[in-house]
């Protein structure tokens, strides 16, 4: 007699959810690089229109000059406005879009995980921002304009390190996906500059940056001096501020 087909009573499996790769960029990331791409095919155009885009968008301390009658660059004083933030979208020239880009792409992917696009890209202005009201404190009759995203990188890197060393992030010794290592709560400010390895972080970012200061070091051909203290606007805004951009519930007592 044969026997009767037995079903299994066991329940299926539940999907493993899709671990997202750490290399892999978030959307917001990519749109920022590819903005600043589209931006940087202004160069092909003449050089007068170059010159002209710089002048209008590119942050000229000597524009807020108090004593000029007659502003002598286009923009009138909408360009005294948006100049803090749309300098940071040009470039000089491809090696200072790629070495911002470089920099841009781990720090920038995390903190675009961890706050979504639209606070990725307002965290971004702001510290762009801030660089340039460091800028301007420290040039306040400078003529040359500012151009660059490094100080939104620097800001993205210094907001970056409030979480990137805690268990689980991208620079800890034990990571998952990418997306998991974006969540990972964040050490309050004072624990995270009493952590050995955030000042280690901070003595290194600080030295090239005095390095590029004191010896007036340029990136690229061009012979442009970097424009170290708008860096340091953007790193202690990003640093200062990243608590109220971010999303993730904080555990006080996490240890990294």
């Amino acid at each position: 007699m044969d026997s009767p087909l037995v079903s299994s009573s066991l329940p299926p499996e539940p999907p493993q959810p899709q671990r997202e790769p750490i290399l892999t960029l978030p959307g917001a990331v990519t749109a920022y690089v590819a903005l600043l791409a589209v931006i940087h095919l202004r160069t092909l155009l003449s050089p007068e229109f170059e010159y002209w885009t710089i002048e209008m968008f590119g942050f000229i301390p000597m524009r807020y000059e108090q004593t000029l009658l007659d502003s002598p660059f286009p923009g009138g004083t909408g360009a005294k406005i948006w100049t803090f933030v749309t300098y940071s979208l040009l470039h000089a020239n491809l090696s200072h879009i790629v070495f911002n880009v470089l920099w841009l792409l781990p720090f920038g992917s995390a903190l675009a995980r961890r706050f979504g696009s639209l606070r990725f890209f307002v965290f971004m202005a702001v510290t762009a921002a801030a660089g340039a009201f460091a800028h301007l404190l420290t040039h306040s009759n400078d003529v040359a304009p500012m151009i660059g995203a490094s100080a939104s990188v620097s800001g993205a890197m210094a907001a970056a390190i409030r979480f990137a060393f805690v268990r689980g992030s991208f620079l800890s010794l034990r990571r998952g996906d990418a997306d998991a290592a974006a969540k990972v709560p964040a050490q309050p400010l004072l624990r995270a500059l009493r952590d050995p390895r955030v000042l280690a972080f901070l003595g290194i970012w600080f030295g090239i940056n005095i390095i590029f200061g004191i010896g007036s070091i340029a990136i690229g051909n061009e012979g442009a001096s970097v424009a170290w203290q708008a860096h340091i606007g953007g790193f202690f805004a990003g640093l200062l501020l990243f608590s109220l951009f971010d999303p993730v519930p904080r555990v006080p007592d996490a240890r990294a």
